[in-house]
C-alpha cells in the first residue's frame, strides 16, 4: 500500500537494521526490470513512453494555489515532532513510482531498474546515473542506505513496522543498493514498499538533527523545490527547470505547474468563502452540507467555477467512531457493541447529509477484499486455529450494522443496547450506567474540527439514552494531533484508509506491537494474538487469491470486535474548482488525477482573470 501518513518515534532495538554481512553484486543479481507488480503482470511494458492518463505534451507553467488546514511549523514530515508543511513531498523522488490505474504496480523513477529473485528474498535498485539533488550533487546508493537507516532508527514508529522484515541494506556500488530480507520471511509486498522509499540527501542532513522539527527549506531531488514560506500561513514550491527526471517515462506529462502555493486556513468554513473569492483554485469537498448549499454563487453561474463528482474504483477504507480500548470502559466488547447501536445512520444521512452517503460495513468497503456472507473454506483454514480467541459471530453470522427507519427514533436499537449492557453486568445507578465495580459509562468524544459536530451531537444524545454520560470536545488541530498521537482520548473519529493491495501497513493499524508506541496508527489499542496472526497472513500472502482470503478473515475479526462505530462513504470524489485548467482525456481509475496530471490552460485562465476583473 502507498504510505498514507508519516508518523513517529525511535524504533525498538530488536528492529535495528545493519549491514553485518558483506555482499557483492555477483551474490545477488537477477534480470533487471523496469517495474514491479504485486500480483500478476505490469500494465506498461518496458518501452512505454508515458502513463495513459498523462499528457506528455501538456503545457508547463502557471500558478496553482491550494488550500491547507490548520498550521505548520516544520519541513520534516518523517518524525512525530512538529506539524509538517503541506506539499513537502513535491520536492522528493522515490525509488519507484506507483500508478493510479493499477491495483499495485510501480515503475522506475529514481531507480533506473530493479532486480528481484522469484522468491522475493531480496531486492536491488540500480539508480539512474542522471539523478541529482537540486544542488547538483549526484544521488547515490549511500543516500539510499542512509535514508533507510535514519528513518528506521530516528523516524516515525511506522517505519520500523513497515520495514521490519529487512535484514540488511548495503550500497554495493555508488549506484546500486541491495536490501536483503530476514530468513524465513515471506513478505510479497516488501520489494514494492521499498520502492516507495523517499530518498533524502545524506550530505545535506550531516550537520542537522533529524529527530527535531526542521525550520530550514530542505534539499530534494524531485520536480519542485521549496522556495518561500511563512510558518502557519503559506508555503511556495517552484518547478525545477532542469529537473533530472522530467523525461523518465512514468513522470512525463506530470507535475506541470510552474509554481505551487499552499495557503493555510484555520477554519474550513472561512476557507469556503476564501475559495469563492478566488483565494485558491480547487477543493476536494468532504462536507455534504457545503456541497449541497455553499456553492451557489455568481462565478459558478457564469461557468467560471466547475462543481463535479468524479466516480472512482478505489476502496473507501473505514471511518468511524474509534474507541480507545486502553480505557477500562471500552475494554469490554459488549459495551462497544451496545455503543454501536446508538448511531442512527439512516436518520443522519437523511436529515444532515443530504442522502449523499452509503453506510460502511467493512474495513475494505467497495473492494473484493471485503468480507461477505459466511467464511469460505479458505478463510476457515485461517480462522479455525483461532476459534477460541475470536468472537463466535465470526463463524456464524454475516456482519451488518444495525438499521433504523430513519425517523430519528432509534428506540429498538437502543433497547437492544440496554439489554446488552445489562447482560454484561451494567445497570443504571443515579441516572448513569455503571458496572459492578462502580465504573461509570462516562467518556469524551474528541474532535479536531467543528464540521463533524452536527452528526456527533445527535449520536451523543442517543448514548445518553443508554445511560452514558458523554461530552463532545472540539480542539485545535495541533492539540488534536498531539492527543491522538499520545492516545490521550476516549473516543474520536478514526480514519483507516485502505488500498487495493493491503500489506505491511496493517501492522501499524492493528498489531499488538504498535498498541504501545505513541504515534502509531493503532489508535484503538488493539493487542490481540488472533488479530496479530491474521495480520501476518495478510502480509505474507503469496498471491492475489491468498491476499483476498486473508484480508476477508481479518475484516471479519475486526468488525465483530466492535472497535469502531462505522460511519459512511461515497463512491465519488467531489471537487469544485476555478475553470482555468486542462486535463488529459483519460482519468486514472483510482484517483482524480488533478494534482499531478492537470495543467493551467492559458485560454481558460485568461477568461477567469477577465471575469474576475469585470465582476469587481
Amino acid at each position: 500500500m502507498t504510505i498514507a501518513r508519516l508518523a513517529a518515534i525511535p524504533m525498538v532495538a530488536a528492529l535495528l537494521i545493519s549491514a553485518t554481512v558483506p555482499v557483492t553484486a555477483q551474490d545477488h543479481s537477477a534480470p533487471p526490470r523496469h517495474g514491479l507488480a504485486m500480483h500478476g503482470d505490469l500494465k506498461y511494458g518496458p518501452d512505454f513512453s508515458h502513463l495513459d492518463y498523462a499528457n506528455p505534451d501538456a503545457p508547463v507553467g502557471g500558478l496553482l494555489t491550494m488550500e491547507a488546514s490548520g498550521t505548520f511549523d516544520s519541513f520534516n514530515p518523517f518524525i512525530i515532532r512538529g506539524t509538517p508543511a503541506a506539499g513537502i513531498g513535491l520536492i522528493y523522488d522515490t525509488l519507484l513510482e506507483s500508478t493510479s490505474d493499477e491495483a499495485f504496480s510501480e515503475y522506475a523513477r529514481l531507480a533506473e531498474s530493479v532486480e528481484m529473485p522469484e522468491d522475493r528474498s531480496w531486492v536491488a535498485f540500480n539508480l539512474n546515473p542522471s539523478a541529482k539533488w537540486h544542488d547538483g550533487t549526484p544521488v547515490t546508493a549511500e543516500d539510499v542506505t542512509w535514508t533507510f537507516n535514519t528513518l528506521v532508527e530516528k523516524g516515525a514508529p511506522f517505519y520500523a513496522a513497515y520495514y521490519g522484515d529487512v535484514e540488511t541494506v548495503e550500497a554495493v556500488t555508488a549506484q546500486r543498493v541491495l536490501f536483503k530480507f530476514k530468513d524465513g520471511m515471506v513478505n510479497q509486498e516488501l520489494p514494492l514498499i521499498l520502492g516507495q522509499l523517499i530518498i533524502l540527501p545524506k550530505h545535506w542532513w550531516a550537520d542537522r538533527d533529524f529527530s527535531a522539527p526542521l525550520t530550514d527549506l530542505p534539499l530534494g531531488s524531485g520536480p519542485y523545490k521549496a522556495t518561500a514560506f511563512e510558518f502557519g500561513r503559506s508555503v511556495v514550491y517552484e518547478r525545477v527547470s532542469d529537473y533530472w527526471g522530467a523525461d523518465v517515462p512514468v513522470m512525463r506529462g506530470r507535475y506541470n505547474w510552474g509554481t505551487v502555493r499552499y495557503e493555510y486556513f484555520r477554519d474550513r468554513d472561512v476557507a469556503t468563502e476564501a475559495f469563492k473569492a478566488g483565494a485558491f483554485d480547487l477543493r476536494a469537498e468532504n462536507s455534504s452540507k457545503r456541497w449541497a448549499t455553499a456553492y451557489d454563487f455568481p462565478a459558478k453561474d457564469a461557468g467560471m467555477v466547475i462543481q463535479e463528482a468524479l466516480p472512482h474504483d478505489r476502496g473507501s477504507g473505514m471511518q468511524g467512531f474509534a474507541m480507545n480500548i486502553r480505557r477500562p470502559i471500552f475494554a469490554d466488547r459488549a459495551v462497544r457493541h451496545a455503543i454501536s447501536l446508538a448511531f442512527d445512520f439512516e436518520w443522519t444521512n437523511k436529515a444532515l447529509l443530504y442522502d449523499a452517503y452509503t453506510r460502511t460495513e467493512s474495513y475494505f468497503a467497495n473492494t473484493e477484499l471485503a468480507a461477505t456472507g459466511l467464511p469460505s473454506a479458505a478463510e476457515l483454514t485461517l480462522l479455525e486455529p483461532l476459534r477460541d480467541q475470536l468472537p463466535p459471530e465470526v463463524f456464524t453470522e454475516e456482519f451488518h450494522t444495525a438499521k433504523t427507519d430513519g425517523s430519528g427514533n432509534a428506540r429498538a436499537n437502543l433497547r437492544e443496547g440496554l439489554r446488552i449492557l445489562r447482560d454484561a453486568g451494567w445497570s443504571l445507578q443515579d441516572g448513569v450506567m455503571k458496572n459492578a465495580d462502580g465504573l461509570a459509562l462516562d467518556f469524551e468524544i474528541l474532535l479536531g474540527n467543528a464540521t463533524s459536530e452536527r452528526f456527533v451531537l445527535p449520536f451523543a444524545k442517543n448514548l445518553e439514552r443508554l445511560g452514558a454520560k458523554v461530552s463532545v470536545r472540539t480542539v485545535d488541530p495541533v492539540q488534536y494531533q498531539n492527543r491522538v498521537r499520545d492516545f490521550d482520548f476516549d473516543m474520536t473519529i478514526g480514519l483507516f484508509p485502505q488500498s487495493l493491495s493491503p500489506g505491511n501497513e496493517q501492522m501499524d493499524f492493528w498489531h499488538s506491537t504498535r498498541a504501545v508506541q505513541p504515534g502509531s496508527r493503532n489508535i484503538i489499542g488493539i493487542s490481540d494474538p488472533a488479530i496479530d496472526a491474521l495480520v501476518r497472513h495478510v502480509v505474507t500472502a503469496q498471491d492475489r487469491d491468498a491476499l483476498i482470503t486473508a484480508t476477508r478473515a481479518l475484516d471479519r475479526a475486526l468488525l465483530w470486535g466492535f472497535y469502531v462505530v462505522p460511519h459512511f462513504h461515497s463512491r465519488s470524489d467531489r471537487i469544485i474548482y476555478w475553470n482555468r485548467f486542462g486535463r488529459p482525456d483519460e482519468k486514472p481509475r483510482y484517483e482524480i488525477g488533478f494534482s499531478d496530471t492537470w495543467w493551467v490552460d492559458p485560454e481558460k485562465d485568461a477568461a477567469v482573470r477577465k471575469w474576475r476583473r469585470s465582476s469587481n
